[in-house]
Parts: C-alpha cells; sequence; structure tokens
C-alpha cells in the first residue's frame, strides 16, 4: 500500500510519496487485443514508401516494445496472448519470457475486414485472468491482464463479482472521434467502471483518438511499471515534455544551457 505524507519543515501542501514494503514478484503479463474490424483503422502517419499503417499494426509493435523494455528490466516476466472478438480466446495460452514466442503469437492475429461484432463480453476473459491468477500466485508472481480495446461505439459487458480481486487490469482504448454513430465516452466510462471492478492494485487505462502510433508507444511505456509499485493514476507526471524542460533549464542564471527540441 502507498500512502501520501507531509514533509517536515515544508508547507502542509508538500508530499512525499512513500511504498510500504512488500515482497517483490515477477508479472505474468496476458494481453488481450481486440479484433473487431476497428481495429484495422489507420494510422494517420505512413509507413515507409507510403505504406498504410493500421492500428493493429501499431498495437503489435507496440507489444513488442513493451516485451523488450520489460525482460532488459526482469527476465523472468512472462507473457501470454488473447483476442477479444464477441468474448475472448486465446491465441497463446502458455506464458513465456522470450521475444520470439510473443512474435509468433502476433502474427496469429488475423482481421476480416467483415469481422463486426455486435457485442463485446469481458466475462470469459476475467474467468481466463482469475483463473491464471491462482496459478501465477502459487509460483509467487502476479498476474495483470493488458486489454487494447478499438471499438467506438460498443460498450463493453461483463458478469463479474467485485470480489475477490485476483488480477491487475490496464486498459488501452483507441477510438474514433465522437460523432453521430460513435460514442467513445461511454465505451471509456464503462472501461473505468471495469477496471475499478476487477483490479486488485492500481489499475491505469489510457486512451488515445489521435491515430498517432507515438501517443500508443508512450502509454504503452508507462504500462511498464510494476503494479504493486504504482502511485495512483492522477499522480502520474510522466513523460515530462522536452519543450517544458528546456524552457525550465533556459529560465536558470549562471549555466550553460543544453537546448532539447521535442519531435
Amino acid at each position: 500500500m502507498s500512502v501520501m505524507e507531509g514533509v517536515e519543515g515544508e508547507s502542509p501542501s508538500t508530499c512525499v510519496y512513500k511504498l510500504e514494503p512488500m515482497p517483490f514478484c515477477n508479472e505474468d503479463i496476458l494481453f488481450c487485443i481486440d479484433v473487431d474490424r476497428e481495429s484495422l483503422v489507420e494510422m494517420k502517419v505512413a509507413g515507409p514508401k507510403g505504406r498504410p499503417i493500421t492500428r493493429l499494426d501499431s498495437i503489435k509493435q507496440a507489444i513488442l516494445l513493451f516485451v523488450h523494455a520489460k525482460l532488459a528490466i526482469h527476465s523472468e516476466h512472462r507473457f501470454a496472448f488473447a483476442a477479444l472478438g464477441q468474448s475472448a480466446s486465446w491465441l497463446r495460452k502458455e506464458f513465456r519470457s522470450d521475444v520470439e514466442s510473443a512474435i509468433a503469437a502476433l502474427r496469429m492475429i488475423s482481421i476480416s475486414p467483415d469481422s463486426s461484432y455486435g457485442q463485446a463480453d469481458l466475462t470469459h476473459l476475467f474467468r481466463v485472468a482469475a483463473h491464471e491468477a491462482k496459478k501465477s500466485r502459487a509460483q509467487n508472481r502476479i498476474l495483470r491482464l493488458v486489454l487494447i480495446y478499438c471499438r467506438s461505439s460498443i460498450q463493453p459487458q461483463y458478469q463479474w463479482p467485485a470480489n475477490p480481486k485476483l488480477f491487475t487490469l490496464d486498459v488501452i482504448y483507441i477510438h474514433d472521434k465522437p460523432g453521430p454513430e460513435n460514442c467513445p465516452q461511454q465505451v471509456y466510462d464503462a472501461l473505468v467502471d471495469a477496471l475499478e471492478h476487477v483490479s486488485e492494485s492500481e489499475g491505469y487505462i489510457f486512451e488515445t483518438g489521435q491515430g498517432l502510433a507515438r501517443v500508443l508507444f508512450r502509454h504503452m511505456c508507462v504500462l511498464l511499471s510494476h503494479p504493486q509499485q504504482r502511485c495512483a493514476q492522477d499522480d502520474i507526471d510522466i513523460p515530462k515534455s522536452l519543450a517544458k524542460k528546456s524552457s525550465a533549464v533556459d529560465s536558470t542564471p549562471g549555466e550553460e544551457n543544453v537546448h532539447a527540441s521535442s519531435q
């Protein structure tokens, strides 16, 4: 559990973040990727030689970025993969700690332009996550479910008890701009409700309607944080803008300044 306490000698508004001691547990991370046709929507920035880049392409790149970075942090983290149509189904059930198996699992994802699902039921996904979480706990590990959702007008449904909470849920929501046939705000609210309903530790939810891969990558990098070592999402102050940091350096008198430009 984390606590916020005042610092002696400082103003009452000054706080320090403290993390209570606890055993460190390696993670079993289950990625669930939306395979509705909305995952085939093109991003704003094209790839090499003008090749269109879809949401699914960017999602795969972001997951591989995450896997590489997470294994660099600790080589004992493990990953498995599922897909979300009307309900969840396995892509690769075995949790493994190598990049090659992640690449192989992501290559299994194939979406037809006609793959439109009338609903998104998360009940089976939560059931699978809870079952796997019990197995993870028996090995002194914890389970995290990372849901990447791409539907702008379909609110996910689920039937799941509030207790016991056995795993942590993170969500990345990629959506269209609001319109007559879209309701991304209502979908986002439903995802927030699901996260708060099932998460054992502090779960994070990020959304983007900009169609920019770099925004997705930025969100995925924040999800590298271990659930047992997180502050509340409202207290996150990363990533920091290089432009703002440069301005702060420029205003410091008597020092040589290093200028950084934001891309």
